[in-house]
């Protein structure tokens, strides 16, 4: 048996299921009205920044997901800059996230 270079660079690089999305969100955080949920990304080995805002309407519940290429080697710090990123959205656009476009 030899040397598998292959499976080496993936053990370092980072494969499969760790860089898929992460299952679960953290703890949501209430801002303005709204509910923001961090959910880092598993990215080779990195946590990329993403979450989700949501606010109930009188017609039901709206969500918005984002991502930004921000990357942190701790989920905690992933966590934290989402909910940072998510204030700046609902600062900057509010309720005009939920529109179609």
């Amino acid at each position: 048996m030899g040397f598998n270079i292959g499976g080496f660079l993936k053990g370092l690089m980072g494969s499969g299921r760790e860089d898929a999305p992460a299952a679960e969100s953290g703890k949501a955080v209430e801002y303005k009205g709204f509910s923001i949920r961090p959910a880092p990304q598993r990215q080779g080995g990195q946590w990329l920044t993403a979450g989700i805002i949501s606010k109930e309407f009188e017609d039901g519940a709206k969500e918005h997901q984002f991502v930004r290429a921000d990357t942190y080697s701790s989920r905690d710090d992933a966590e934290e800059c989402a909910v940072m990123k998510a204030k700046r959205i609902v600062d900057e656009q509010g309720d005009r996230m939920f529109e179609q476009r």
